[in-house]
């Protein structure tokens, strides 16, 4: 059976974002996200940026900087943090319920969405209930995709079991705990590891 479209989570957790980061400080503006080369506003310009790419836009804007992610993720987010913090937040509600993206599966957005949004709301200090479906289908996702972040060599040869789901994925050493912190884990953030026990951490650890 097809999964439900993801998109009506997507939209409706980016709006819960945009609420969330509604009466931010510039000093919390500027403050270091989990993606550590990036701030606060700049992963929000960035999620803005996917927001609204499309296929052939995307591939435009990957032909101009030699087709390397990096430089092109920095292009993008320079321009949507052009302005003030206040712009860049009125350019994400603008965008929060677009349905457009970049190529590839469709829940690469809803992952996108659920861990860059964690990646703002951890550092502030805001706590956020996402929907369980939402996590345990980004990380069945996540389990068998190496895309850009490679989750599926870092927990290679690990059993990651959820406490709070009924999802377990993996053979091996376990690795226990809530599905956001394994989430995070899974997607090469240390900040999840503080909430995940069992055998396999040490490992897991090791391998982000």
């Amino acid at each position: 059976m097809a999964l439900p479209s993801p998109w009506p989570t997507i939209h409706a957790e980016r709006s819960a974002l945009a609420d969330d980061l509604a009466s931010l400080t510039d000093e919390q503006w500027s403050a270091p996200s989990l993606c550590g080369q990036w701030s606060v506003w700049e992963t929000l310009g960035h999620m803005t940026a996917t927001a609204k790419m499309t296929p052939a836009r995307f591939l435009r804007k990957m032909a101009g900087t030699g087709f390397r992610f990096e430089p092109m993720f920095a292009k993008e987010i320079a321009r949507e943090t052009a302005g003030t913090p206040a712009d860049a937040l009125a350019q994400f509600r603008s965008a929060a319920n677009r349905s457009t993206a970049p190529p590839g599966p469709v829940d690469t957005w809803l992952g996108e969405t659920i861990v860059h949004a964690e990646d703002i709301r951890r550092p502030l200090g805001i706590t956020h209930e996402y929907p369980p479906d939402a996590l345990v289908r980004v990380a069945d996702f996540f389990k068998g995709s190496n895309l850009l972040i490679g989750t599926k060599t870092r927990i290679a040869g690990l059993t990651l079991r959820a406490t709070d789901a009924d999802w377990s994925t993996g053979s091996g050493p376990e690795v226990t705990g809530p599905m956001l912190p394994l989430v995070l884990a899974m997607t090469g953030r240390p900040a999840g590891l503080a909430d995940l026990s069992g055998d396999g951490l040490a490992t897991l650890t090791e391998r982000i």
